[in-house]
């Protein structure tokens, strides 16, 4: 019998993909829905209401593994007071709703895998290349990430293996980071942001869901991951790789920090700021990067 794998954030940009590959990796696949949905092939869908604090028990009943990828885009709208709560809240809330469910059901599950993001070390532009280990910083973005993984001990005392996946810039095909900064680079109107010295640590989706199934398949696996590729690409760098690859050079001047300041308010920190991350733990696992060059990952996204 097939090994169930219970996605949240399942019909989203990552799980998508995700579901592909578990699907074709030979896992069955449920999702969390908020919306009653018909099950197709090879995935059963479930509902599950965060706000309300219901769920559909089947879903982790069902389940052998839970890959908990849920929650509100961090860079969808300006960061009023309300929106950091929704942010905050849709990932607490929505992990303490698995937790209590695991709890009451008594399930033991082979592995809780989670999504985190690279932003735990901060909103910062330095020479330091951060490992797991690396004292989080301190700014809205940390917070977030500090609350999301933290909310997963839990989960973690009941005796479940798990993991978190600190996502860097997610390269992929018309969604993610090239859905928003495509159109201005297909009429030459692309450029680097504030200083362009500030790291980007970008991972192709093949790659992210890739290391997901590694951390079902890998028993060992517990605990956090950098998920990103460590190349020192920065904001001028990926600016300029990309209107390569559309087939110009990038000549405007770099579009200066204050316009996003007044524009994004405290979450233009998302695009003017950044470090690097090591990845020797994820590589120390067996798994091994498909795309590690900016210029070709970039190529597979756009022409591919």
């Amino acid at each position: 019998m097939k090994k169930n794998v219970l996605l949240t954030g399942g019909t989203g940009f990552i799980g998508k993909k995700l579901t592909q590959l578990l699907l074709v990796s030979g896992y069955s696949v449920s999702i969390l829905s908020r919306s009653n949905k018909a099950n197709t092939d090879g995935i059963s869908y479930f509902q599950w209401d965060v706000d309300a604090g219901t769920i559909d028990e089947e879903a982790i009943l069902n389940a052998d593994y839970v890959i908990h990828l849920a929650g509100e885009n961090i860079g969808a709208k300006r960061w009023t007071t309300a929106r950091k709560q929704a942010i905050l809240d849709s990932r607490e809330k929505s992990t303490q709703l698995l937790y209590t469910t695991l709890q009451k059901t008594n399930k033991k599950l082979d592995a809780f895998i989670s999504a985190s993001g690279v932003g735990i070390y901060g909103a910062i532009t330095d020479e330091v290349i951060c490992t797991e280990a690396t004292p989080a910083a301190s700014n809205f973005l940390v917070t977030v990430c500090q609350k999301w993984e933290g909310a997963t001990a839990s989960i973690h005392d009941l005796g479940i293996r798990t993991v978190q996946i600190r996502t860097g810039l997610v390269l992929g095909k018309g969604d993610g980071v090239l859905k928003q900064l495509l159109p201005l680079f297909r009429l030459r109107l692309g450029s680097a942001i504030g200083s362009g010295k500030q790291y980007m640590p970008w991972i192709h989706i093949d790659d992210l869901c890739r290391i997901y199934l590694q951390a079902i398949v890998n028993q060992e696996m517990q605990g956090p991951y950098n998920a990103a590729i460590n190349d020192g690409t920065n904001n001028t760098i990926f600016s300029k790789t990309l209107a390569k690859v559309i087939g110009y050079k990038m000549g405007l001047p770099n579009v200066p920090a204050f316009v996003l300041q007044l524009v994004l308010g405290e979450m233009s920190q998302l695009v003017l700021q950044g470090r690097r991350v090591a990845s020797d733990k994820i590589e120390k696992t067996g798994f091994q990067f498909q795309f590690t060059d900016l210029e070709k990952a970039l190529h597979n996204c756009l022409f591919d």
